[in-house]
């Protein structure tokens, strides 16, 4: 088995990715069983098969990831004689297309197989059916929290090139997130970075992250070789680019908001009719707050504190993180308007204000810093998103924030009056950060 470059070469992670080969076999052992039961109840030449996985490999930097690695899931569609007719255009018996499809797709393609016209406002594309829309240049990928850290990375995908947008670059891609250190590689990855025993490509998950990437997936399939920042792709860097912010903008993508404010912002309809309410959601205003924030310029910085006294809370929460992304630089430039957003409105807005004068912000700071994200800790008072947000701060602060360590010590773990979906995640945080605080202690 191949093991990828930015994985370390070692016998656990050979053991992990011989295993998840081993599972594709065990996978094809089960679809032959339902293949059989088709067969078995004469239902088999009536019907359409689709094969497919919901991600790429289980393994780390792959699952999760809007990287090439993580986006790139197996599809196989089978169609008997009777429905030949519903085929896709470029469809051949025990053929092969390199058609970008993704399961944005697949409620517009079951439509046009029933003979129904996908509506308007599906995002996806019918690839076969009645329906069937012209093949489409780019597939798009996502990232936002993932169970108890927050994060948000957007992609293009072409036949070649992927681009990625990071926009909390000040975050390490491996964020310790419970789920994915159950993995032995992972654990193992860690430690042998941690002992400085990796080389450039494997180290580079444990690192902050550039702004853009972009990679060659045919030179390059295991994307390590960033060519963003290269002259000589400067003209595909900025289709790619230009894609992107074609495909937000068009979907008015709600993930620029905190995920709190879908939630509010949405109150009484949903996020996709709260996102297409241009009073609600002033779309272009927060992108464009957002692609500043993240852009890592300090010739933005005057920019990016200006941001903070808008009356729009999302605006301003990029603000606080625009400042927070440049560190020292950050907090030395827009240190008074974050010492206003301690007390903002939103605590979303107070939260990343907090981290920033947390970490980066003179003794008094840290100390106003401190106590606002202590106030904020508490899901039961708070709500699940402000909590995690807090959570999140105060464990980036490791010995600064010790005099909290009491409070989140008494913390419920499983907090029963928080939505179940997220008691996991908050116990998960007050754990990791029992362990920071008293490691620093």
């Amino acid at each position: 088995v191949r093991i990828p470059a930015y994985h370390p070469y070692h016998p656990e992670v050979r053991k992990d990715w011989a295993q998840y080969h081993d599972k594709m076999t065990e996978m094809d052992s089960q679809i032959r069983v339902r293949i059989k039961e088709l067969k078995d109840a004469g239902m088999e030449d009536d019907t359409i098969i689709f094969y497919y996985g919901d991600h790429g490999s289980g393994m780390p930097r792959s699952k999760r990831w809007p990287f090439f690695s993580g986006l790139q899931v197996p599809l196989i569609v089978h169609l008997p004689a009777k429905w030949k007719h519903l085929a896709p255009s470029d469809y051949q018996l025990g053929g092969s297309s390199d058609r970008r499809v993704g399961f944005i797709d697949l409620a517009p393609t079951l439509l046009s197989l029933a003979g129904k016209k996908p509506p308007v406002h599906m995002q996806g594309h019918a690839f076969m059916g009645k329906y069937e829309a012209p093949a489409q240049e780019y597939g798009y990928g996502f990232r936002g929290r993932m169970d108890e850290r927050y994060d948000m990375v957007r992609s293009v995908v072409g036949k070649r090139y992927i681009y990625i947008r990071n926009y909390m670059p000040h975050k390490l891609y491996g964020q310790h997130v419970g789920y994915m250190f159950v993995t032995t590689t992972t654990q193992v990855w860690k430690r042998l970075y941690d002992e400085g025993k990796l080389n450039e490509a494997q180290s580079h998950f444990w690192k902050t992250k550039p702004a853009e990437e972009l990679y060659d997936l045919q030179e390059d399939p295991d994307e390590v070789n960033n060519l963003a920042y290269s002259k000589k792709y400067t003209k595909i860097l900025y289709q790619m680019r230009q894609a992107h912010r074609t495909h937000v903008t068009k979907i008015r993508d709600v993930g620029f908001l905190p995920e709190g404010e879908i939630h509010s912002r949405s109150k009484g309809s949903t996020p996709y009719e709260m996102g297409h309410n241009k009073n609600k959601y002033p779309f272009e205003k927060i992108y464009s707050a957002a692609n500043l924030a993240s852009s890592m310029k300090k010739s933005d910085l005057q920019a990016i504190t200006k941001l903070l006294a808008n009356s729009d809370s999302a605006v301003r929460y990029w603000g606080a993180l625009g400042l927070l992304m440049q560190e020292r630089s950050g907090v030395k430039h827009g240190r008074e308007f974050l010492i206003k957003a301690l007390k903002d409105s939103s605590p979303y807005v107070r939260a990343i204000a907090g981290e920033a004068l947390g970490k980066y912000g003179s003794k008094k700071e840290v100390s106003m810093a401190v106590k606002v994200l202590g106030e904020m800790a508490d899901p039961i008072k708070n709500g699940c998103f402000p909590s995690m947000f807090a959570m999140n701060a105060i464990d980036h602060l490791d010995a600064k924030a010790k005099k909290l360590l009491p409070l989140i010590q008494s913390m419920p773990r499983t907090p029963t009056e928080v939505d179940k979906r997220f008691q996991g995640y908050v116990g998960r945080l007050v754990e990791t950060t029992i362990k920071e605080l008293t490691i620093n202690k």
